[in-house]
């Protein structure tokens, strides 16, 4: 089976870039998924598990570095960044991979006979290594972070607390947030962007820039009308749209 890959960056004309050039060195690899934040990009990752994951460093709602600590499976890691020098002599040191934007043709090709080799013989320390590197990297902030437990949101002169495993979705509203449950809807004023780096990214996905659903509560996915998916909730009469960029995440489902 060919290896796959996923790419991730926030810059849709880098990632487009990345996967043109990569598939040109690489014809038999398979791109799994193009994603431009890192909570789409965790989920995806953990959704396919394919073998390989270029990361920007900077991304929004999680970076490329805390995408790369909370991975649960073994899978190589290539940093895509315009980071400083210290950073880059980190994942050298650790044999992590990285391409300096913008990335060019000869060292893109380096990167691909160094993952060659990496998947047909690979070493039980990977994970270790990689812990090490962003260690060196981002001290103290290799260990998963715990997700938010709680959303407070304000009604009227009070404060109300709702568990965030009560909520069907997060749908931006204007300036605020909303908050579906199946009790009714809160506004609160977290963005979405905001959020998406706070929840549970294998429970709570990012279907749409402007939707994260609770994919505990998603009872059915159906091509709309305008052939995008339309997600039904458990205790919802709404749907919600998944737009082009995240329709990835359902295709093996």
């Amino acid at each position: 089976m060919n290896p796959a890959a996923l790419i991730a960056d926030d810059e849709p004309l880098l990632a487009e870039d990345v996967r043109r050039r990569l598939l040109a060195l690489w014809p038999e690899l398979q791109i799994a998924a193009v994603c431009h934040d890192g909570a789409s990009a965790l989920a995806c990752l953990q959704a396919t598990r394919p073998e390989i994951a270029f990361l920007d460093i900077r991304m929004p709602g999680l970076t490329g570095l805390e995408v790369a600590a909370r991975l649960d499976y073994p899978c190589q890691i290539v940093f895509v960044t315009a980071y400083d020098q210290y950073a880059v002599d980190a994942f050298e040191q650790a044999a992590v991979d990285y391409l300096l934007k913008p990335v060019d043709d000869i060292r893109l090709a380096k990167t691909v006979a160094r993952l060659r080799c990496a998947i047909q013989s690979p070493s039980g320390s990977e994970r270790g290594r990689l812990a090490s590197a962003l260690e060196k990297v981002w001290p103290g902030r290799t260990a998963r972070a715990a997700p938010l437990k709680w959303i407070r949101a304000s009604v009227g002169d009070s404060v109300r607390l709702v568990p965030v495993e009560d909520v069907r979705c997060f749908q931006a509203a204007d300036k605020y947030t909303a908050v579906l449950t199946a009790a009714g809807e809160l506004l609160i004023r977290t963005p979405i962007k905001e959020l998406a780096g706070q929840l549970d990214a294998e429970t709570f996905w990012q279907v749409h820039r402007s939707a994260i659903v609770n994919m505990k509560f998603v009872t059915a996915a159906r091509p709309g009308d305008n052939g995008r998916l339309q997600l039904s909730l458990r205790d919802r009469p709404e749907t919600i749209t998944v737009s082009r960029s995240y329709a990835h995440l359902f295709r093996q489902m």
